[in-house]
């Protein structure tokens, strides 16, 4: 029966082969029956028949439902082993395709003695034609000509591609002649990327044997470093259109930075520049060591099998791991709650583990990259560095700092802290070469390198530095150096923090922390936050203020208040850094009461005078109350966008001014009184266009709590709504 499903007059083409084995392929579906069925509906229904279609439909229906149906079953029974799961189902497809595209040239349009023109190939291109289908997924296909398109040829694609569709499979396709692929994958990388892993399914293999010959001759050769840049420019404007960070709490496993897209990234260019098959190539061409293939193979197979989970479970194409799923994942995959973290937590920590893995795995790579193009300047990468020269011990390459050999490491290990102390002071990059030496020297920090003066003299210089610490300990955590350095900080990376109102992970949300305390230290956000700006001016304690901000969520996820636990900890590294006694004091104190402000502010009332009192009697003394304003004001700021807003930023101002009084002994400049009549003055002022007789009614309606703890914007809402209702006369008004 197979034999009447062939190319329109060419040999078929040879069994599409998946990435990986698939074992037991009938149980999944059974190519010759599913052929005798169609046969049979043709026959019953004729080519042309009315009802031919549907029956067409609902015998393929039977087939896709059952494939699913038996993939599932075998994911779920392995445990959930992604990497069998996507070459199954791309195995599936492939049949019903092969099936469907012989039953509608044999059958449906049949011509006796074909002309070349008459003769086309299926092509899978892209991730499909990699032989990998995640459940959800869209797949792609090219129908290829060797010349221009017929009618006949028209017909057949768009009666396959109605019956697909019809199918609720994502079908992308084009419709080009050898001619057309070789132009169009010329002028578009994304059509030169789909052909880079091209699959025949169909037809006249000699066509796509042409069209891969030619690929290679006219496409791909002598343009890899245009095809380098235009897949990292790819990928950093992905990450840009996502957020720019692996840690978000409710990541996008495809797209995301270290998602699955990152690791197709780098083997697309390691297939286009070193003409390999797969990782294991790399490691021949010595791109990557065998234990970075290894890492490689891990983070690829634990994300695809996480991406079958999530397409299995929601049954859509979904790609974002959100909050609602996450628990039921976490238990598919065997994740269980342990003292002092949930299963949910402890599997989302691994994801963010493996994400940043594909970060080391990039930057491991882009140094190769950088290794090729020095030894073939021909070629001329756009990051091609220039001369060197020695800077305080490294190389200066083109703006970047690199190592002067790779035993600088083992042979002075402090140079990894003073690398990125180098990069900081100076205000430059730093060499990807570098960055993997990093990499793959961790295991030299050590106890040794962590009671070293110098090493934390440099450490503590980079967190209190006026340009950027942020930056510069993003970099550190980004290659494993501040989790090697402070050990407890490498506790909290990639920690969940299981709420609705968290965005990242601990380790993310304090070097954000860090990064708008220094906003606020350098004045740039003088406007938004005039308050804080202020009185960070007056602070003594600087150092004290930025040691408290890195360690203020450094025991989290320890199953016990983060805040007694984190001053523990803040007592043992404040030495070690070269904290004074009187500064590392003020750091465990900023460390236990760091949530002190926020809570009284936000969920007392703070006209109460015992609420102050007891505030005051915590905090004991004006500097301690700048310090917190400033570390609460940094704290809720970098929990996530939108989560700090005028209200909150009047009840801080509010309390922290009731508070000043009260230390000061007498009323400030500032008074409340006075307060009160500036928070009126304002609504006056946003009221313009107002008669002074309206604006007085509204503001006898108010009381002082309400003046004080709303911004101007929200009364000047209330003012217009109340004067609405009262012309109304009605009993509300929303």
């Amino acid at each position: 029966m197979l034999d009447r499903f062939r190319s329109g007059g060419g040999e078929p083409v040879a069994e599409p082969l998946p990435a990986r084995p698939v074992r037991n392929r009938a149980s999944i579906v059974e190519p010759e029956g599913l052929a005798a069925a169609l046969n049979a509906v043709v026959d019953e229904h004729g080519p042309d028949g009315v009802g031919l279609r549907p029956a067409l439909l609902a015998t393929l229906q039977v087939a896709l439902a059952e494939g699913r149906a038996e993939i599932e079953r075998r994911f779920l029974e392995r445990s959930g082993s992604g990497d069998a799961a996507v070459s199954e189902y791309a195995y599936l497809i492939d049949r019903i395709i092969r099936t469907v595209a012989g039953a509608i040239v044999e059958r449906l349009y049949p011509i006796p003695n074909p002309t070349v023109g008459e003769r086309f190939a299926i092509i899978a291109v892209g991730g499909y034609g990699r032989g990998e289908l995640a459940p959800q997924s869209d797949l792609d296909l090219l129908f290829l000509l060797p010349y221009k398109r017929s009618p006949r040829i028209e017909q057949v694609v768009e009666t396959m591609l109605y019956l697909l569709w019809d199918l609720g499979l994502k079908v992308g396709h084009a419709v080009r002649s050898v001619d057309e692929s070789i132009r169009g994958a010329k002028a578009d990388f994304t059509i030169r990327t789909g052909l880079l892993e091209s699959r025949p399914l169909w037809g006249d293999r000699k066509l796509h044997d042409t069209l891969s010959r030619r690929f290679a001759k006219e496409v791909v050769s002598g343009t890899g470093p245009a095809f380098v840049e235009a897949k990292l420019a790819e990928r950093d404007a992905r990450h840009r259109r996502l957020g720019d960070s692996r840690y978000v709490l409710e990541p996008n496993i495809k797209e995301g930075k270290g998602g699955l897209r990152d690791l197709q990234t780098l083997f697309w260019i390691g297939k286009y520049l070193y003409r390999v098959g797969d990782v294991d190539g790399l490691v021949e061409k010595h791109v990557l060591t065998a234990e970075e293939a290894a890492l490689f193979a891990k983070a690829q197979t634990f994300l695809i099998t996480l991406r079958c989970h999530l397409h299995f479970l929601v049954g859509r194409p979904e790609e974002r791991l959100t909050f609602d799923v996450q628990a039921e994942i976490g238990r598919r995959m065997g994740y269980t709650d342990h003292a002092g973290a949930s299963g949910v937590e402890r599997f989302m920590k691994h994801y963010f583990l493996i994400a940043k893995d594909v970060g080391n795995l990039t930057r491991i790579f882009c140094a190769a990259l950088e290794a090729e193009s020095r030894r073939r300047p021909r070629r001329g990468f756009a990051f091609l560095a220039a001369a060197a020269k020695t800077l305080d011990g490294f190389l200066l390459e083109g703006g970047r700092l690199d190592v002067t050999s790779h035993s600088q490491f083992r042979d002075r290990p402090v140079d990894m802290i003073r690398l990125f102390h180098l990069a900081q002071q100076r205000e430059l990059d730093i060499h990807p070469n570098a960055l993997k030496l990093v990499t793959r020297s961790l295991r030299l920090v050590g106890t040794r390198l962590r009671n070293d003066p110098e090493a934390n003299q440099l450490f503590l210089e980079i967190l209190t530095s006026r340009r950027d610490p942020e930056q510069a300990l993003r970099r550190m955590n980004e290659a494993g150096v501040l989790g090697r350095f402070v050990p407890d900080f490498a506790r909290v990376v990639a920690q969940m923090q299981y709420d609705m109102y968290h965005v990242f992970t601990v380790d993310e949300h304090t070097l954000f922390a860090i990064g708008i305390l220094h906003r606020i230290d350098s004045g740039e956000l003088a406007d938004e936050l005039p308050l804080s700006t202020r009185e960070m001016q007056k602070v003594a304690s600087r150092r004290a203020l930025y040691v408290a901000v890195l360690l203020h969520d450094i025991a989290k996820g320890r199953g016990r208040d983060h805040s007694v636990l984190g001053a523990i900890v803040a007592r043992k590294l404040g030495p070690r850094f070269g904290l004074t006694a009187e500064e590392t004091e003020t750091v465990v104190w900023l460390v236990r009461w760091h949530l002190l402000m926020s809570q009284v502010a936000l969920k007392r009332d703070i006209e109460d005078d015992k609420t102050v009192h007891d505030f005051v009697e915590v905090v004991g003394s004006p500097e301690r109350l700048r310090l917190l304003l400033v570390l609460t004001t940094a704290d809720i700021r970098a929990v996530g966008p939108g989560r700090w807003n005028a209200w909150k930023g009047t009840l801080l101002s509010q309390l922290f001014h009731r508070s000043n009084e009260l230390m000061s002994g007498a009323f400030a400049v500032d008074g409340r009184g006075q307060r009160v009549v500036a928070a009126q003055e304002a609504v006056r002022a946003a009221l313009p266009d107002w008669p002074a007789a309206d604006v007085d009614a509204f503001l006898a309606k108010g009381y002082p709590p309400y003046w004080l703890s709303l911004d101007t914007e929200t009364q000047a809402r209330h003012a217009r709504l109340t004067r609405r209702a009262d012309r109304e006369q009605g009993p509300l008004t929303i």
